[in-house]
């Protein structure tokens, strides 16, 4: 009989107990910014009808990444490529009851049929943080600054760059500027997102399907390389005034320095409607968007008669982990999750030590135990080998006088403590 692979499905990951202790500790580092803002926690299911991305998600999700499936009573479902559309369904399922504005963030895998790359799998995690109501400019403003907060709080805000764009601007350009159809204008933006990932001609033949002539490509390449002082001057609407009060707003504060106006910010999916941003690392190891977002008005709109206007991002860990790693932001001491070893030199010994674990986790220490006789060197090598920070030894003589030997792993130092004074350890 052959046996079974012991790899993963491809584009997929096995999390071991190290790469856990990672993706924890990272999801915790993002928990507390985002709750300190009085962001909620929210999650739904994995499988949602294929209606659900069809309307609003975008082609090239729909059409060539997205898992689908039929259930036994032929419902086509698909497995969620994100997490917006399944939030503006639960937001609008409950939109007259719930206190404005909404604050909400989740942490889903997503799944999304497409070739694996460096910080591209096909299954990934990703923090989703969205803001529904309020003044749109205020709303825009607290969730590009929790996407600055949230690097900071990994120590890494001077490594990005927070590059900002609006989708009203962009249409300004190609509807009225080119004059281009929605339908056309929507094409052109999805052929501007692809840019870098795709040849030069390629990129020239898809704007002009999408109706952009040859001779428009310098008006095109123009436009693109503007800045937001050119921008007020050449192409004067609704999108510049939104950018110029957002960048106001911003005067001033920790996040001006990493904020950028850049023309060239699409953000691929359909349904985005103002505001959009992509954060970049600045380490050329690291040439892509780590993660991004924007302003969606008509999303919860789709499920009934309510509007609420919206906005936020998603944050993947695979990006987020490569970024610090390339920057070295990992803490050292995460391997270190054990804090005391007990050794078992003999089997008339394991009730004592069952006892002392329990008293030393009453002190909320965590606690090893080996479960196995062994030598008192075979078990320090074990001990050294999963860092525990202290290990405990005794044998007949220590047992009998109601003691144990402490010896800190770390220092080498050791020291004899009372059974009742077990709360001594840390000071060895």
């Amino acid at each position: 009989i052959m046996a079974l692979s012991t790899k993963p499905y491809k584009g997929t990951r096995d999390f071991y107990p190290h790469d856990m202790r990672i993706h924890t500790w990272m999801y915790d580092k993002m928990k507390e910014v985002v709750k300190s803002h009085c962001y909620e926690e929210y999650n739904g299911p994995m499988l949602e009808s294929f209606e659900l991305y069809a309307a609003k998600t975008g082609e090239e999700i729909v059409n060539q990444q997205l898992y689908t499936l039929e259930d036994k009573s032929n419902r086509k479902l698909a497995v969620r490529p994100e997490m917006t559309p399944t939030m503006a369904r639960m937001v609008a399922g409950q939109v007259l009851e719930l206190p404005k504005p909404v604050r909400w963030f989740s942490f889903p895998n997503l799944w999304r049929y497409e070739r694996p790359q460096r910080g591209r799998l096909r299954e990934h995690w990703q923090l989703n943080v969205d803001l529904l109501g309020g003044e749109p400019l205020y709303a825009d403003y607290e969730i590009l600054n929790i996407a600055y907060k949230l690097i900071d709080n990994f120590g890494g805000k001077d490594k990005i760059k927070i590059h900002v764009n609006n989708r009203k601007l962009i249409n300004h350009f190609f509807t009225e500027i080119l004059g281009l159809t929605a339908e056309q204008a929507l094409k052109a933006s999805k052929a501007v997102d692809a840019k870098a990932k795709i040849p030069e001609e390629v990129y020239k033949t898809q704007l002009q399907e999408a109706g952009v002539p040859e001779e428009q490509f310098e008006k095109l390449e123009a436009f693109f390389n503007s800045d937001l002082e050119t921008m007020k001057s050449n192409y004067p609407c609704e999108g510049v005034n939104e950018l110029t009060e957002l960048f106001e707003l911003f005067k001033n504060t920790d996040v001006e320095e990493q904020l950028v106006f850049d023309a060239k910010i699409m953000r691929g999916l359909d349904y985005y409607t103002g505001t959009v941003f992509e954060i970049y690392d600045i380490s050329p190891e690291n040439n892509r968007a780590m993660f991004g977002g924007g302003r969606y008005d008509n999303l919860v709109g789709l499920f009934g008669k309510q509007q609420l206007s919206g906005v936020g991002f998603g944050m993947g860990d695979v990006t987020l982990r490569q970024f610090l790693e390339t920057h070295n932001l990992l803490p050292d001491d995460l391997h270190d999750f054990v804090d005391v070893f007990i050794t078992l030199p003999e089997n008339k010994f394991f009730k004592a030590s069952v006892q002392i674990t329990e008293s030393l986790q009453k002190l909320g220490l965590k606690v090893f135990t080996p479960l196995q006789k062994a030598k008192f060197a075979n078990q320090l090598k074990l001990a050294n080998k999963i860092n525990a920070h202290w290990a405990i030894i005794f044998g007949d003589t220590e047992f009998n006088n109601n003691q144990v030997v402490v010896k800190n792993l770390k220092s080498g130092e050791q020291k004899t403590l009372d059974l009742n004074n077990l709360e001594k350890i840390r000071e060895v």
